[in-house]
């Protein structure tokens, strides 16, 4: 089985938190949507004829994207891969970008799951993450997709943001569960480099909550999606049964993607490789034939550091007897070695050939995969 991730690297404006790869700008589009085309067609054997059973639109802001350059791609996927007839097709949106005729057009050409970019009910909040729009568009726009007959609807929110209090968080969380989504992901807002919170920050103009507050919000976070009947399925994501992230959850499975648009990722197993993040290196790249991306081939060590970090986000956590049959006894011991602390802390345990983290240990789940990596 095989995913597929297409970028769109364009915003009106960037978000003050965002460090993803993304153009202010929408120029360039159709010459990009042409070097995407072009690349799924010249990468078609990347995924050795694997069925795909997942295709995502990320960004940037996809929902920039006319419904005629969403066919094109979806039907040049369709043409180079073989897609499973029941594929999950994502499709990551902004709010005020969601009107009812666009809604129902992005049904029209399959689409049938969404990710709607909310990180907020609080128009102050948003002020200040400078998103585009306003918490009565949020609630609209999920109302409208409904309306327009998606019932796999997934929004993002972030806790952790300057000046917001724990009941704040839980007016949030009571807003969002309120219009009866399926899917629920939420993050701990972090400072990246070179980001205009990141800016703030150091110059004190706001400062980051401090750590025993984002504790008591994921804590928060937990509780109040267990009452809703959500499984916190990976740290930051959670679902109605049934209603897991299908691609995300091939990359924590490892299982092979191709991703395509300047700045995407890819993997097969065995190498990773990037797409350079400028469009213009890109689009040449591409339209000229010559090289796009870097590639690394990866280590017994690399992944076996992969299958750590990605497993132990997850509610399975990481399989005993999968680490010595894909790394050797070498790997195995060195891992069960070095979380066992964790393990007395109280911080992880063991359930038969599985390790995985409890509450405590999720909290704190950097510090203990940084631990567990082989370097």
């Amino acid at each position: 089985m095989a995913g597929i991730y297409i970028h769109i690297p364009f915003c009106i404006q960037r978000c003050s938190y965002c460090n993803f790869f993304s153009v202010v700008s929408i120029n360039l589009v159709n010459e990009v949507i042409n070097a995407i085309i072009k690349e799924l067609s010249i990468r078609k054997d990347y995924l050795k004829n694997e069925p795909v059973q997942t295709i995502y639109f990320g960004g940037g802001t996809p929902s920039l994207l006319t419904i005629q350059q969403i066919e094109k791609l979806l039907n040049t996927v369709y043409t180079n891969f073989p897609v499973e007839q029941n594929a999950e097709i994502t499709f990551e949106a902004n709010p005020d970008d969601l009107t009812k005729n666009y809604l129902f057009d992005l049904k029209k050409v399959g689409i049938n799951r969404l990710s709607i970019g909310i990180q907020s009910f609080d128009d102050d909040k948003l002020k200040i993450l400078n998103r585009r729009h306003n918490a009565t568009q949020a609630h609209e726009a999920v109302r409208e997709a409904q309306k327009a007959g998606f019932s796999n609807i997934s929004i993002d929110l972030i806790y952790g943001l300057p000046f917001q209090s724990l009941d704040e968080w839980e007016t949030d969380l009571d807003k969002a569960f309120s219009l009866s989504i399926q899917h629920l992901s939420a993050y701990g807002l972090t400072f990246e480099e070179k980001t205009l919170l990141s800016k703030q920050k150091e110059k004190k103009i706001i400062e980051p909550a401090d750590e025993e507050l984002m504790i008591k919000m994921y804590e928060l976070l937990l509780e109040e999606s267990s009452k809703k009947g959500f499984d916190a399925y990976e740290i930051s994501n959670f679902s109605l049964p049934g209603f897991y992230s299908r691609h995300n959850s091939s990359y924590w499975n490892q299982t092979a993607y191709l991703g395509v648009g300047p700045s995407a990722h890819s993997y097969n197993g065995i190498s990773r490789q990037w797409n350079v993040a400028a469009i213009q290196k890109y689009t040449e790249g591409i339209l000229k034939n010559s090289s796009f991306y870097e590639q690394e081939i990866l280590s017994l060590e690399d992944r076996y550091n992969e299958y750590v970090l990605l497993g132990l986000r997850t509610k399975n956590g990481i399989n005993i007897d999968a680490l010595e049959q894909n790394f050797g006894t070498e790997l195995k011991d060195f891992c069960l070695e070095n979380i066992k602390t964790f393990i007395d802390n109280e911080k992880a345990y063991r359930c038969g050939s599985f390790l995985r983290l409890n509450t405590k240990g999720k909290l704190i789940s950097d510090t203990i995969i940084a631990q567990l990596m082989k370097v």
